[in-house]
């Protein structure tokens, strides 16, 4: 019921914004008597939210595709490593098909939850679209996770159908739910999506489809609290996104870039952009299967990549690394996200690549990777430590932790959100959710940050305790956890050190058994071997005790200062 109430204000918030509209600052977006910090965006009538209800994300993308003519020369996909390529008119027979074979050929229907496996490929966006298409929700893994992380996450989401790419597919294999492979098919008896897309036979679906309110995804973020919980995103959720989307590319004039994909399309940045999004404009996808700097420079030459969404690890990587030759002159834009970038990496990238535009912006998960964006390189250039400005239909505000009073132009405190695009709830996780979530509706985010007299963000650091590894979020509890598991520790921190490669590495902090010889190495081994590589420790240190308050609570805010001191500084 509190979720219902929730959505029902974030819908009318557009039309109490307009309304309000004379009330707030026009520079600022601020508004004294609220604490709110609106929009300062107004978008024309073709370009709002659609609002009618009985209306999918996957039925929303394919209806911007290209008219038929154009979407059979029309490029949508092409695969860098064998230069495959997918036409529009292609993209949508695929998913179509698809949709068509899990509907009829394997029962899936309105509501069944399609677990994901795999690593970049054409196919990622087809098997999203495609069970989007018939109503049932998809939850996406890292392949790299390990197998207990992976029935952790089935189990929890309720799948009934595993999409696995067949390197993975061992990791399944205790689960008990049906596995289709990727490509190939017959290993074991499993079908494999290639097969399904071949046998098409006429799409007719015989229940009602999802509407706007009900869920599209279930993906699993540390979130603003506690080890990882399933966010669940609604087909409004994305439709809202996708719309914010295409506002960007036609005020940015990208609805022809040519936008290489690295991003894992399994994290919400490259779901929302790389499997939605860029469909919805027309755009040509360069995809790659994993990042590697020197592929990425040959597509970038090959293909004339002119857009790429990027993290700050790639970001460094060209300010740091030559070119070897290849020719970049083709790039416009490169965005930034997952992570703060700093100045000084901002000033080099600009310093070496002058006609590149770099235009930062900030999002989480639970606001389904939206939340602000640079309309222009100007803003940009004029404000390299900002994250840009709130995206249409947002609003914010800076709430003091002590007080609970919001704060206006200039003062540091939590970000709190409401938008279209944030999340309905923490999966049958009342308590977390309730954390997340004032009773108005807002979504604390656990950052800190500050507006500025213009209406432009800073997120100054992280109130939350998650450690980000190269974009990737890392919780100290998951960790601690398996650290006091070992049988000679007797109590363990896990505190965030800064890296300039990686943003953050994990550090454990650790208290041995009074006679216990246990080594770095082996802490580490212990649990390295049971996590994904991007949560693995990268460093221990043995103490005598764990700070903590006189409630239990370790002190990781003091263990982090204290850190900072005894560890010099490289930069």
């Amino acid at each position: 019921m509190q979720c219902e109430k929730r959505i029902m204000v974030i819908a009318t918030m557009e039309e109490e914004s307009l309304q309000n509209s004379l009330l707030f600052d026009k520079k600022s977006g601020f508004d004294s008597q609220t604490g709110i910090y609106h929009s300062l965006v107004r978008l024309d009538e073709d370009q709002k939210i659609p609002t009618q209800p009985n209306l999918d994300i996957a039925t929303h993308v394919l209806s911007h595709f290209p008219p038929p003519e154009e979407a059979e020369r029309r490029v949508a996909l092409i695969d860098s490593a064998t230069d495959q390529r997918v036409t529009y008119a292609q993209l949508h027979r695929s998913i179509t098909c698809l949709a068509a074979g899990l509907h009829h050929g394997l029962g899936v229907k309105k509501g069944d939850v399609v677990f994901i496996l795999s690593p970049n490929s054409l196919l990622y966006p087809v098997m999203c679209l495609a069970a989007l298409y018939i109503g049932a929700v998809i939850t996406t893994a890292n392949p790299i996770n390990t197998e207990a992380e992976i029935i952790k996450q089935v189990r929890d989401s309720g799948a009934t159908l595993a999409i696995s790419a067949p390197s993975e597919m061992s990791k399944l294999s205790s689960t008990g739910v049906p596995v289709l492979l990727t490509t190939g098919g017959g290993e074991g008896g499993h079908l494999s999506v290639e097969e399904l897309i071949e046998k098409c036979e006429s799409l007719e679906i015989t229940e009602a489809k999802p509407n706007q309110s009900e869920t599209a995804a279930i993906l699993y973020s540390s979130g603003t609290t506690g080890t990882s919980k399933g966010v669940v995103l609604t087909h409004s959720n994305f439709i809202s996104v996708v719309t914010m989307m295409k506002w960007s590319v036609q005020v940015s004039k990208a609805n022809d870039d040519v936008i290489l994909c690295f991003i894992p399309i399994f994290h919400i940045y490259g779901l929302a952009f790389f499997a939605l999004g860029l469909f919805s404009t027309g755009n040509t996808v360069v995809l790659m299967k994993r990042y590697d700097f020197q592929a990425m420079l040959e597509a970038i030459q090959k293909y004339k990549v002119n857009n790429i969404p990027a993290v700050p690890p790639v970001i460094l990587g060209l300010v740091k690394n030559d070119a070897g030759g290849h020719d970049l002159s083709s790039l416009r834009r490169v965005g930034s996200g997952a992570a703060p970038l700093s100045n000084e990496v901002v000033e080099t990238f600009r310093k070496k690549f002058p006609w590149v535009e770099l235009r930062p912006g900030y999002g989480l998960t639970e606001s389904c990777g939206a939340t602000t964006y640079f309309a222009t390189d100007k803003e940009a250039k004029a404000r390299p430590a900002s994250s840009a400005r709130l995206l249409p239909y947002f609003s914010a505000k800076v709430v003091d932790s002590d007080t609970g009073v919001a704060l206006p132009p200039f003062r540091e405190g939590e970000l709190w959100l409401k938008s279209p695009t944030v999340m309905k709830e923490y999966l049958r996780n009342e308590e977390a959710t309730a954390a997340t979530f004032d009773p108005e509706g807002w979504l604390k985010t656990g950052d800190l940050c500050y507006f500025d007299d213009e209406g432009y963000i800073y997120i100054v650091d992280r109130i939350k305790e998650l450690i980000k590894h190269n974009g990737y979020q890392v919780a100290p509890a998951e960790l601690e956890a398996i650290l006091t598991g070992h049988p000679d520790i007797t109590d363990a921190a896990v505190i965030p050190h800064e890296d300039e490669a990686a943003g953050q590495i994990p550090v454990a902090y650790v208290v041995r058994a009074a006679s216990d010889k246990l080594t770095e190495d082996q802490v580490m081994q212990f649990v390295n071997r049971q996590v994904a590589p991007y949560k693995k420790i990268r460093r221990v240190s043995f103490i005598s005790a764990i700070p903590r308050s006189a409630a239990g609570k370790i002190l990781r805010r003091q263990m982090i200062s204290q850190s900072k001191q005894q560890t010099p500084s490289r930069l």
